[in-house]
């Protein structure tokens, strides 16, 4: 599938210059553009290219740490189930392979909280990991 590229970076420059900073907080879901990215990383999609992340830790005012999630029933060690979010009835999966750093401005909004014990079996699944 060809990737545009180019209509991502001009969403970019508007999410760039537009968009506030977002108050936010670990273990909370959010809608998040997370654009067109090389080859197998995770793309947002639609017209916003967004999907849903999971915040893993605030590293500042400006950025935190993520990982996005699926909705692909794929199993597969990287890939820890947390159940249904945002009334779509669909089971989600967090993609710990897919951890990256985003600016806070790519945040469009808050869906919700990840149950405290689900999230302490993701952060143990990533420190496994190292």
């Amino acid at each position: 599938m060809q990737k545009d590229f180019d209509k991502w970076n001009e969403k970019k420059k508007t999410i760039n210059n537009e968009r506030e900073l977002r108050l936010y907080h670990a273990r909370e879901i959010w809608w998040c553009s997370l654009g067109i990215n090389v080859g197998a990383e995770e793309d947002g999609t639609g017209e916003k290219y967004d999907r849903p992340v999971l915040v893993l830790a605030g590293l500042s005012r400006k950025t935190c740490l993520i990982a996005p999630l699926t909705s692909s029933g794929e199993i597969h060690k990287m890939r820890i189930p947390i159940g249904t979010i945002d009334r779509t009835k669909k089971e989600n999966s967090v993609i710990i392979s897919q951890i990256r750093v985003i600016d806070t401005k790519r945040l469009i909004y808050k869906i919700g909280f990840l149950n405290k014990s689900i999230f302490e079996t993701i952060t143990k699944a990533i420190k496994d990991l190292l």
